[in-house]
């Protein structure tokens, strides 16, 4: 009977723990969704052709679009032609931002592409496999009647992708060609109010520099950055967070080492998930706003890659430890099959961040995508870590399919044993399904709400309640899986509850002493678990 008691108010503390869980991931979302405005911003802008009158004792090399110290500009080419001024004379000059407005270290990041607006002219065309070469240079000023300061200057090169919809005829000269976006430039912080960009398109005819691109008419850039309203909402979710799992970690690592036995290999995985978790929610991203720290998008791709590294493998090893027949456990040896694959293809990933981002820290305008060499190499490890990932997968589905196959044998023997002990083993069953659906729910719901942030527009309007989608997605996930591995610790954290020297009836049949947890791992003081006695006792028949 007091097994029976315990069991049911076990069963009543997990539903109300889930009710509980279930509260704050609806919160989660509504800060996103109605809190939050969306994620990022995209601004177009429309490069001012200007000419470049240095051999004229031009006072600096910088030139502007507007402003009392604005550039001499061009309308047109066909004005370029009848002033004789060449190509090499020409700058492009893209002011960010938009006159009367200024940036913010708020925005995090800035990424730019580029679009290219070349008009089919008969003695001018476009060749097929053409390569553009820009001259572009970067800079920066905190007042409008400062000078500029250089950022980075480059020669980048960019293969052109264009199609033309109509035959190439003296009647088509003049349209445009339909034109792929170029990726342009990519910095980790906004350190200041106002940024230049001059691009040059420098032609040598004996090189064959800028030969065969078309007649181009325009540069226009679309800038990317976060929403300044967004990154509060992100950041107060982080420092809210951070104590949170915190004290769960120092709370579920003090109930372990009360134990008088030695951490088992499941409990280090979790707590493992949580340092990792804790990883990503420290806010260091407040020193971004004082500071000039372009490195902070690698360092989050870092973060979040050692967090889902750890994800998956604890995924391996939870239901690894759940197999009751196999007789290698609490021994990361053991899985080096499983876990491997994630190893390798995390090492994968991370190599190309560092070819990417990594190299952005010096030149913004690289791309490791603009070479043969390049993509190959990008895809390359991209592909490398797609197989491992479905390696992973194959491994983890099968091991699952191996769980429950083994548990449903053991159900056969639960009517044999007393009623206590029948009613805890099912109690721990429950309890496993119970995660195990936990986990496919959070899975399904990262990829559902991931797909409708995609396929929407961004926002949905309920009369006059706007619901941003994108914003709900970023702060529901992030809250969910926090809420995962919160749970995680609370509920696999190990009790230190005794049922006593002798119950009444001996219906438990657990020896005193004897410590319950919620897992199938219940360790005895003295040695191995009730529930690995009972796998090897019929593994043996």
């Amino acid at each position: 009977m007091a097994g029976a008691i315990i069991e049911n108010m076990s069963t009543r503390k997990l539903c109300i723990v889930g009710g509980i869980l279930l509260v704050f991931q609806v919160i989660a979302f509504l800060v996103g969704g109605l809190i939050a405005p969306s994620p990022t911003t995209a601004v177009p802008y429309m490069s001012v052709k200007c000419i470049d009158v240095r051999k004229n004792h031009h006072k600096t090399k910088w030139l502007m679009p507007w402003g009392p110290n604005h550039c001499k500009k061009l309308k047109d080419f066909d004005e370029a032609v009848s002033r004789q001024i060449e190509a090499n004379d020409i700058v492009f000059a893209v002011h960010v931002p938009l006159p009367s407005k200024e940036m913010s270290p708020w925005f995090q990041f800035m990424l730019f592409i580029m679009q290219l607006d070349i008009a089919f002219k008969m003695d001018n065309d476009l060749k097929e496999n053409a390569e553009i070469t820009l001259d572009v240079s970067l800079a920066y000023r905190d007042n409008m009647f400062d000078d500029w300061e250089e950022i980075a200057h480059a020669i980048e090169i960019r293969k052109l992708k264009c199609t033309f919809g109509s035959p190439k005829t003296v009647e088509s000269e003049g349209r445009h060609y339909d034109c792929d976006f170029l990726p342009f430039m990519e910095i980790g912080s906004v350190a200041h109010k106002y940024y230049l960009i001059n691009i040059r398109l420098p032609v040598n005819d004996r090189k064959g520099i800028n030969v065969g691109i078309g007649e181009i008419k325009d540069i226009r850039l679309v800038g990317i950055h976060q929403n300044g309203g967004f990154t509060k909402v992100w950041f107060a979710m982080k420092t809210f967070l951070t104590p949170s799992i915190l004290i769960i970690m120092v709370w579920y690592w003090r109930r372990i080492t009360l134990m008088t036995r030695a951490p088992v290999l499941l409990e280090k995985v979790i707590f493992a998930l949580g340092i990792s978790m804790t990883f990503i929610n420290i806010p260091v991203e407040w020193f971004s706003i004082g500071f000039d720290w372009t490195w902070m998008l690698l360092f989050g791709d870092i973060r979040q890659g050692i967090f889902y590294a750890m994800l998956l493998s604890f995924w391996i090893i939870f239901c690894g430890e759940h197999m009751m027949d196999q007789n290698e456990r609490n021994r990361l040896s053991g899985y080096w099959k499983q876990v491997g694959p994630i190893a390798v293809g995390s090492f994968c990933l991370f190599i190309f961040d560092m070819c990417e981002r990594g190299v952005q820290l010096k030149n913004p305008f690289y791309s490791i995508w603009t070479t043969e060499v390049g993509t190959e190499l990008a895809m390359a490890f991209i592909i490398v870590a797609g197989i491992c990932l479905c390696l992973y997968f194959l491994f983890l589905c099968f091991m699952v399919f191996q769980v429950f196959r083994n548990i449903s044998g053991k159900q056969s023997s639960l009517p044999a044993m007393s009623k206590a002990r029948r009613l805890h083993y099912e109690g721990l069953i429950f309890r496993f399904k119970f995660l195990m659906l936990i986990t496919l729910a959070c899975a399904a719901m990262t990829v559902i709400f991931f797909i409708v942030s995609q396929v929407t527009e961004g926002h949905w309007k309920w009369g006059d309640i706007t619901i941003q989608v994108n914003s709900a997605f970023f702060t529901g996930i992030y809250g969910m899986w926090n809420l995962y591995v919160f749970a995680l610790m609370f509920l696999y954290a190990p009790s230190h509850k005794n049922y006593g020297e002798d119950q009444s009836n001996g219906d438990l049949g657990v020896n005193s002493g004897e410590e319950l947890q919620l897992t199938t791992t219940i360790t005895h003081v003295d040695g191995p678990t009730e529930v690995y006695k009972l796998a090897r006792k019929e593994a043996q028949e």
